[in-house]
Order: C-alpha cells, then structure tokens, then sequence
C-alpha cells in the first residue's frame, strides 16, 4: 500500500470513529462522514476545467519548497488540485495577479497560464498535489514569466 493510500485510510478509519461516537440517535452516512474541502468547476483564475483527450491519468504527489524556494514560472496543461498541508504559498499570476493560499485550503491550479509558486514564510511549505491528466500530456512545464 502506497504511503498517500495508507494516510487516505488511516484519515478515514479517523473520521468513521469520531462519527460512531456521535450521538446514538444519529445514523453515520457517507455524508456525514465528508469534510469538502471544494467544489468548483473553474480554477483560481476563474478558467473553465478542461480536461485533456487520451487515456485519463491522475498522479498525486506531495510538492515540498523550503523557506524563500520556488517552482519557477511554469504551467500545467491538465487540471490541478492543490490543498495545502502546511505552510502557505504566493503565487504570481502575472497579470492576473498574486494569491495566497495557506494551510487546510485548496484551489484548482491555473491551467496554460504561467505562474510561480514561492514559499515567502520561514516554514517549509508541504502541497498535496493531483494531476488530472492524461498518458503522454505532461503535468507541469516550464514557462517564461510573463514581461
């Protein structure tokens, strides 16, 4: 079992004990079992979702920058799910402007847009990270930054 199903699990099995100690004349259902964390259907810089042709591909990853580190300007050409585990990312859209984003919140990532990701706090920042993707579409690539 993978380190993130392992965490997924264990998250779960969490939840599941906390809602069975709930009061007994409460029935524990899947949604009340749910925290959402977001439901949206356009990214931070109010882009439409676009998910790409081919053979679907999801890969999840956790994306750590050390104190004053960045990504470099890149862009993702599939959907990206960010939620912040620790820390708090800035990330500058160019002429769309600067986000903060801090810890226990999530965004969907810009799409096709340069941008840069910096860790401005003394903390290491730690992202979840999933791609929706595709077979051979790449998650991420180097951008230039924006003049």
């Amino acid at each position: 079992m993978t380190r993130l199903a392992r965490i997924l699990s264990a998250a779960a099995l969490l939840s599941a004990s906390f809602a069975a100690g709930a009061a007994a004349e409460e029935s524990v259902t899947y949604q009340n079992l749910l925290t959402p964390l977001l439901s949206t259907g356009t990214t931070i810089i109010d882009q439409p979702i676009a998910y790409p042709e081919g053979t679907p591909k999801v890969t999840a990853a956790i994306v750590v920058i050390p104190p004053g580190g960045e990504t470099g300007w890149h862009l993702h050409e599939v959907p990206l799910y960010v939620y912040i585990l620790e820390g708090e990312v800035t990330v500058d859209y160019g002429e769309k402007g600067v986000k903060v984003v801090k810890e226990g919140e999530s965004i969907l990532e810009a799409m096709n847009w340069a941008h840069n990701g910096m860790n401005k706090t003394d903390k290491p920042l730690r992202i979840l990270a999933v791609y929706m993707g595709a077979d051979g579409v790449a998650n991420a690539e180097t951008a230039a930054a924006p003049e």
